[in-house]
């Protein structure tokens, strides 16, 4: 639509963006999408909103409550060493409500039919994640990362280490 809008004869977008995602999707036209690529494998930035205690199917506030599980106490300082823990090199296995194609299908749409399929772990890199607030069932964080890496996994493996579940209801 904006290609045409433009009357751009080539357009592009440095890949896909979660469906709840708020903030911003950088567009390129004409020579500029020689850039898309560069920007495609550029370290990315986000702010998180997780809401502790309730996982869903999809990993997003969009799904449906799979499972619930008490939140445990923890301070500021707790959150803060869970979550530099999971600083540097890892890897991630990608959730099935992804843009990830298998055998041609995306994932997300075998996921609706109730279809799961093996997934390899992928590598991934998280240089930086900050506390912004933690109250209750709510955990607030902005993280640095690479491509690739998904952040409604990183929220349920957070989740996982403190001892609960969560899903990602803000990003």
């Amino acid at each position: 639509t904006v290609r045409r809008l433009l009357q751009a004869k080539k357009a592009g977008h440095p890949g896909s963006l979660d469906p709840a995602a708020t903030g911003m999707l950088p567009l390129c036209f004409g020579e500029a999408t020689k850039v898309c690529a560069f920007l495609l494998d550029a370290d990315k930035t986000y702010r998180v909103t997780a809401k502790l205690g309730t996982a869903t199917d999809t990993g997003d506030a969009d799904g449906k409550a799979v499972r619930s599980e008490d939140v445990p106490s923890l301070n500021k300082e707790d959150w803060a060493v869970i979550l530099d823990g999971f600083l540097g090199e890892s890897t991630q296995i990608p959730p099935m409500y992804s843009a990830l194609k298998k055998d041609g299908k995306r994932l997300y749409e075998l996921a609706r039919k109730g279809e799961v399929v093996e997934r390899e772990p992928r590598p991934i890199r998280i240089d930086e994640i900050e506390l912004l607030e933690a109250s209750g069932q709510r955990l607030v964080f902005r993280v640095r990362c690479s491509k690739g890496t998904y952040i409604r996994s990183l929220v349920e493996d957070i989740a996982a280490r403190a001892g609960t579940v969560a899903h990602t209801s803000r990003l």
